[in-house]
């Protein structure tokens, strides 16, 4: 069923929308007031914000392929409330101001929508929410506790649902519970980026495409064109950050994987159901993730080789074809009615992961340099309330506006170790996913409540917790 797969190509969001017309390299040195080093979420929505904030600013965006190539063009389309770090930041500064992070991240999926309704942004958004199911009872005793996390930091509007209520939503084989979250909802990130960088350059910005940027230091953005000057130099490169001069340790680039089946049939969704639309994720260590598509079909991801050697990053989204069969396994295990089902798109794609898993915004008042990301796996949503942050950073900086809620929030200014240097990144990294899935198959033949020790080791080897 993988022999007439589409393989890489970027990701199937692109075959199905189609590449964007080029725009233009940058021609040669240059000068601005902020330059924005990388065209996805973060970038444009930074871009975006600033210029509606301050029209008369010189703002360039520099993408080193065209907007959208990386995580923004190839995600799994979950426009959702989830922040990864918040736990640690609520150890850190205070649950009252994680308890603000979260409520600036479930008013982030509303915003969105608002936006693109406004600019004409037609991404096949459905307000479904996110659906999270338990299979097992140790997925089950995690479900119950992550609902009541959830309530903890004021999401009072979501709902735990048992097995009759699961099935009326999706019909998931072996679903024992599940949780609902309104704050989530389906889009075509393609369409999305696409939509964002025409609104971007409406607005006024400048944005070149095909020019990398090589190094970033305190007023410069270096390209093998020439260097653009500017106060402000903002780094929004997420998962090819290693690729950045001095930058090959600060996050690492995290694989995911993806794969799009074949339009089903209405017979085919009237036995799974999914009349929602909602996002829908498990509560697995090695955990999947899936939407149904705006033109009948299922895209499903999960980490598949979840790294590579050096911080290398993958060539047009190719993935091996132990992964695409692996993602298929997954899709028929939640739905056996499919096993006929043909895989049509495979593809890859990577995620910036800090040293502590946290995600954070931060702008270097003495260099002007700032930069925001680290969102594992998270991004759709949180380069949105990163964009939004870096526009009131620099605004605040400049003097152009006072300190704002985003600014007061505890991922701005927030540091972190780099990784460990070569072969232990490797070693660490392949271990801990090894680990996670071996505690996956122990809990699903222990029927044990407990979740398995393996997991809990792997966190405290990666640092998570």
């Amino acid at each position: 069923m993988t022999s007439t797969v589409v393989n890489g190509g970027i990701s199937f969001w692109y075959a199905d929308d189609g590449l964007p017309a080029a725009r233009e390299p940058l021609p040669g040195d240059a000068t601005a007031d902020v330059v924005i080093v990388g065209g996805g979420y973060t970038g444009l929505w930074t871009a975006y914000y600033l210029k509606k904030a301050a029209p008369f600013l010189r703002i360039t965006v520099l993408e080193q392929k065209f907007c959208g190539y990386g995580a923004s063009g190839r995600n799994g389309g979950w426009l959702y409330n989830g922040i990864a770090g918040r736990d640690r930041y609520a150890k850190l500064y205070g649950r009252d101001a994680a308890v603000r992070l979260q409520k600036a991240m479930n008013d982030t999926v509303a915003e969105v929508v608002r936006v693109a309704a406004e600019e004409g942004i037609d991404a096949d958004i459905v307000r479904g929410g996110v659906l999270e199911v338990a299979r097992t009872p140790a997925q089950l005793a995690r479900l119950r506790a992550f609902h009541e996390q959830e309530l903890s930091y004021g999401e009072k509007d979501r709902e735990l649902y048992g097995a009759r209520e699961t099935a009326e939503r999706i019909r998931v084989a072996d679903a024992v519970g599940s949780a609902w979250t309104p704050h989530g909802a389906r889009v075509h990130p393609v369409k999305l980026v696409k939509g964002l960088a025409a609104a971007v350059e409406a607005l006024g910005v400048t944005v070149h495409e095909s020019t990398p940027v090589t190094e970033i230091r305190p007023g410069h953005a270096v390209t093998p064109y020439g260097t653009v000057r500017a106060s402000y130099v903002l780094r929004c490169t997420e998962g090819f950050t290693a690729s950045l001069k001095g930058q090959r340790r600060t996050w690492l680039p995290m694989n995911s994987s993806m794969v799009a089946t074949e339009p089903l049939s209405e017979e085919q969704w009237a036995a799974i159901g999914w009349a929602g639309r909602e996002t829908l994720g498990d509560m697995a260590h090695a955990y999947m993730y899936a939407q149904r598509t705006a033109d009948g079909r299922i895209a499903l991801g999960g980490r598949g080789v979840p790294y590579r050697f050096g911080s290398r990053t993958d060539n047009d989204g190719r993935t091996q074809r132990e992964t695409v069969e692996a993602l298929r396994g997954i899709l028929v295990d939640f739905f056996p009615a499919l096993a006929g089902v043909r895989i049509a798109h495979a593809w890859s794609g990577v995620l910036g992961v800090p040293r502590d898993w946290c995600a954070s915004v931060t702008l270097d008042r003495a260099t002007g340099l700032g930069w925001a990301g680290g969102y594992v796996g998270s991004g759709v949503a949180t380069a949105h309330l990163a964009g939004r942050t870096l526009c009131d950073l620099v605004q605040l900086d400049s003097g152009q506006a006072g300190a704002t809620e985003l600014t007061g929030l505890p991922w701005v200014g927030h540091r972190v170790r780099k990784w460990e240097p070569e072969p232990l990144r490797w070693l660490g990294v392949h271990g801990m996913y090894a680990t996670y899935r071996s505690a996956d198959r122990r809990e699903r033949v222990s029927h044990s409540m407990a979740p398995s020790r393996l997991a809990r080791l792997a966190d405290r080897v990666a640092g998570r917790h």
